[in-house]
């Protein structure tokens, strides 16, 4: 039985695009979200509040994220997300972006076993919440992670997620399967593969490599292709007969979500660009689609421009 869970996509993965995703195409067991994010505040965000919300994702598994190098903010975000009735919390060890790896967060904190068990030993002493760890290989070099394994192993976590990069590459490079693999062997905890899965082939190909690994994790992919999780779960690579109906229909619903919540067509285009980045990459016959995009100034240019798009998608996959 093959698990997927979203990975957790800064800018992203918020509970609009989860729950567009979810109601078109399916194929996620459940969602990581996008970290929480303390500062020694005690203060969590009203974005991050609202993204956990229950009652904004009761249509999905979600499981919340926090990031933090303090086991006092890991301990306060515990309990404010059990009194929303959650039972697990996930930690990030994985963001490589420099200006939170710097300051020893994310893969970062790689580079600091010590701390980590530090903070583990007082988190799980003091809450009874589940924790689980999404990571990289490290930060600085791939082999950190060796080092952080045997303090992992020390505790009841319920799954490590690894990213088989390190966190300069950021989403760059190879990544490091040959680490990942001598890791599996490093640890009697439940593994997630996170990285660089687009396509069923690549899916299959990587399942080959590692047979005993039935959990997986898809992030980047399944924004370009948000079909992938369950053709992966269908073993199945062909596309439905009505894809790019079931992409506007989808394509739609996550824009009306972000129209009724930011004031102004500037803001609604400059959320949407990003997105577009991803997507057209399921748009081969518009090469030309994301620049315009990009140029569109109103809602009514962009609208067109995405239905011709998709339009002339249809139309040449269809000859």
């Amino acid at each position: 039985m093959i698990t997927i869970y979203s990975s957790p996509l800064q800018g992203f993965s918020d509970f609009r695009f989860r729950n567009a995703y979810q109601r078109f195409f399916g194929g996620i067991d459940k969602y990581i979200a996008p970290y929480i994010r303390v500062d020694g505040n005690s203060e969590i965000k009203r974005a991050n509040e609202r993204d956990i919300l229950p009652a904004n994702n009761s249509s999905i598994d979600l499981i919340p994220q926090l990031i933090t190098k303090d086991a006092g903010e890991f301990l306060f975000v515990a309990k404010h997300v059990q009194n929303l009735g959650y039972t697990e919390l996930n930690w990030n060890l994985g963001c490589p972006y420099p200006m939170v790896a710097k300051r020893g967060m994310g893969s970062g904190l790689m580079t600091t076993p010590v701390k980590i068990d530090e903070i583990l030993t007082r988190v799980l002493a003091e809450t009874d919440i589940q924790v689980s760890v999404k990571m990289r290989l490290g930060y600085e070099n791939p082999r950190e992670i060796l080092q952080v394994l045997p303090v992992l192993e020390r505790y009841p976590l319920a799954n490590i997620t690894i990213h088989p990069r390190i966190g300069k590459q950021l989403y760059k490079g190879e990544v490091d399967l040959k680490t990942f693999e001598e890791c599996l062997g490093q640890t009697s905890h439940k593994i997630f593969y996170n990285g660089d899965i687009t396509s069923v082939q690549s899916f299959r190909e990587m399942k080959e490599r590692f047979p005993s690994i039935n959990n997986w994790m898809i992030g980047r992919g399944l924004i370009a292709d948000p079909f992938l999780p369950a053709m992966i779960k269908a073993d199945n690579p062909l596309y439905p007969e009505n894809r790019y109906e079931i992409f506007n229909s989808f394509h739609d619903a996550f824009f009306s979500s972000w129209e009724e919540a930011l004031s102004g067509p500037k803001h609604l285009l400059m959320k949407m660009y990003p997105f577009w980045e991803y997507f057209i990459q399921s748009f081969p016959n518009s090469p030309k689609g994301l620049k315009k995009i990009k140029k569109a100034q109103s809602l009514s240019v962009y609208r067109e421009v995405v239905r011709q798009i998709i339009y002339n998608e249809g139309i040449n996959s269809s000859k």
